[in-house]
């Protein structure tokens, strides 16, 4: 990971903090918790993942009818969303369930 890449990370978390520090609908919620006598501790866990977008990892998968071509789904998209077990209409995903022998009672 290159200097810069490391401080653009870091600038990305400053500005996330900020965003949220600065929330008008978080802060008059925060007011509220504490006119009832409470103090407040928020703490967020945010999870930066990078992947590197070349020409192999961004290729292109078929967008299933019905979906827009607009923004189709890569590989790592489709990944993730099943990482998440969500699925895809028309994505052919019975390998999966098919090597995990507890897919079937879920």
């Amino acid at each position: 990971m290159t200097t810069r890449l490391r401080e653009l990370i870091q600038q990305l978390s400053e500005a996330i903090n900020e965003a949220i520090t600065e929330s008008e609908p978080i802060a008059g919620v925060v007011q509220d918790i504490r006119s009832h006598g409470f103090d407040v501790l928020l703490m967020l866990e945010a999870s930066i993942a990078l992947n590197d977008l070349s020409a192999k990892e961004a290729e292109q998968v078929e967008v299933p009818a019905g979906h827009s071509a607009e923004q189709p789904f890569t590989k790592n998209d489709l990944s993730f969303l099943r990482q998440l077990r969500i699925s895809v209409d028309g994505e052919n995903v019975t390998s999966e369930k098919q090597d995990d022998p507890g897919s079937a009672a879920r």
